[in-house]
């Protein structure tokens, strides 16, 4: 089993920057790749960026390529998400997920392909 745990969502005002972590424990040498996803009020989870665990390769949702970085620290087990230019339409309920089978890179944007998932941190972007 994996455990996750995000933190750092809070109210920002637009333009302005956040850093979200999530803090992964239990059989962390079993993850191939780690991810975040968002859901606004009313709409369905939309995945935001991933990262390969080992390899470290990144993927990025248009929405947020060039705004959002995603990264991890396998020596603290910890996965971030820096998030630059914030606009309103970021508002969400962001969560992390992870992995414990190889993913494609054509998948890696599907939520169905994650096994494990935090509890969500509330990101709030007021205009």
């Amino acid at each position: 089993q994996v455990q996750l745990v995000e933190s750092g969502g809070e109210l920002v005002q637009a333009g302005g920057s956040l850093r979200l972590s999530c803090a992964v424990s239990g059989r962390t040498f079993s993850i191939t790749y780690m991810g975040w996803f968002r859901q606004a009020p009313g709409k369905e989870r939309e995945f935001v960026a991933s990262i390969g665990w080992g390899v470290g390769n990144r993927y990025y949702a248009d929405s947020v390529k060039g705004r959002f970085t995603i990264a991890r620290d396998i020596a603290k087990n910890t996965m971030y998400l820096q998030m630059n230019s914030l606009k309103p339409e970021d508002t969400a309920v962001y969560f992390c997920a992870a992995a414990r089978s190889p993913i494609t890179m054509e998948a890696v944007r599907e939520s169905r392909k994650y096994d494990y998932w935090g509890q969500g941190t509330q990101v709030t972007v007021s205009s």
